[in-house]
């Protein structure tokens, strides 16, 4: 076991030129590790049901400060998560790591069931936002042609959100973190099986290379000081900065709120849900984008080529607008600019998977023909 241990950490060969954009990953673990450290706290603390939960998860912030600051720590790492992940797949399209079919798919699975992990927690504290929330996104089930119906009643438990349903997410939310773990190793397997690519495209993802520790270790922990650093600055400063107001009201099933939104790292999908009339052609709008997103080619053209440059950026800037046009009011224009972005993104992905193919000759990409991987 301390072999694997140092074989995958201490002397594992790293490309000399890897950049701080290559510490996504070890950041994502370590928040994960602070999840879940967190999350076992709050959940030996956690009452799943509709008349005492709310209650339940205030008391967290008023019995004492350790209880307030391993609470507000696991509503920031969320956000931390989040963001890192945007870092870290947005590097990954920048350089064509999804040319790495084992790494991307495991790792593109990952960032579906972290979403999915993160909607199950915004649930469990049935505050008004939370409740209308999950009544929003599930009815979307009941909308899918054929086993709308069923689906619904299986994920919710019954013909709406109730006691029942807080309980199935409570216990979905714990099960659910653990197979996260799971998956989050067999990510590292692959990525150090394969090799990690670089900025300079050298082959199989080594070249010029030095260990892990001491070079990576140190760089990797900078980082990891400095993101922590900042997460406790802003637990001090403002806990509340990432909650809505409705977050204080218990959940009421006959007010509904004037505007119902998720967090922010939703947002993006949601102006893509209600951007178009039916909700089935929203569901089926969100569901192309993240097949496109998704989608592995093999493509070996240079991250430097400005023309793929442009096309990127301009994805980017697409996601965070629809990011904002999703915290809007949907009414015009804001549905109709969101219905545009939307289907703008999905072609310029499109455009962006589809061109500058070069296919690979028996497995091995053009650049390691006729070279032998470090090993």
């Amino acid at each position: 076991m301390l072999s694997v241990a140092r074989g995958n950490v201490v002397d594992l060969p790293t490309n000399f030129s890897l950049s701080y954009f290559w510490c996504g990953g070890f950041m994502i673990s370590m928040f994960l590790v602070v999840q879940v450290l967190s999350g076992i706290v709050l959940s030996l603390l956690y009452v799943a049901d509709v008349g005492v939960s709310f209650g339940c998860t205030l008391d967290f912030i008023n019995e004492g400060l350790l209880l307030w600051f391993v609470r507000y720590m696991h509503i920031w790492g969320v956000s931390f998560i989040f963001v890192l992940f945007l870092v870290h797949m947005g590097r990954s399209f920048y350089y064509s790591s999804y040319s790495k079919l084992g790494v991307w798919n495991v790792g593109f699975i990952l960032y579906i069931l972290m979403m999915v992990e993160a909607f199950l927690g915004y649930i469990l504290p049935w505050h008004q936002m939370s409740y209308w929330a999950a009544t929003v996104l599930t009815s979307i089930l009941d909308s899918v042609p054929v086993i709308g119906g069923s689906l619904y009643k299986f994920i919710v438990g019954g013909f709406g959100v109730t006691n029942v349903t807080l309980v199935r997410v409570f216990s979905a939310h714990i099960c659910l973190s653990f197979l996260i773990i799971g998956l989050s190793v067999i990510h590292l397997f692959y990525l150090h099986k394969g090799g990690s690519n670089n900025p300079l495209f050298a082959p199989w993802g080594y070249g010029d290379v030095v260990l892990f520790h001491s070079y990576f270790t140190f760089k990797d922990g900078l980082v990891l000081f400095f993101l922590l650093s900042i997460m406790s600055y802003l637990l001090l400063v403002a806990p509340d900065a990432v909650l809505d107001i409705e977050s204080y009201i218990q959940a009421d099933p006959m007010v509904t709120p004037v505007s119902i939104k998720p967090e922010w790292y939703f947002l993006a999908f949601y102006a893509m849900l209600r951007s178009i009339e039916s909700k089935v052609g929203g569901l089926v709008l969100v569901l192309v984008f993240l097949f496109v997103l998704w989608l592995p080619t093999f493509n070996s053209s240079c991250a430097y080529s400005v023309g793929r440059q442009y096309v990127f950026w301009s994805c980017a800037s697409l996601f965070f607008l629809l990011t904002y046009l999703g915290a809007c009011h949907p009414e015009a224009p804001f549905v109709t600019v969101s219905k545009i972005c939307s289907l703008l993104i999905v072609s310029l992905l499109m455009v962006f998977k589809g061109f500058w193919v070069v296919p690979y000759s028996n497995g091995i990409p053009p650049w390691g023909r006729g070279r032998r991987s470090f090993k």
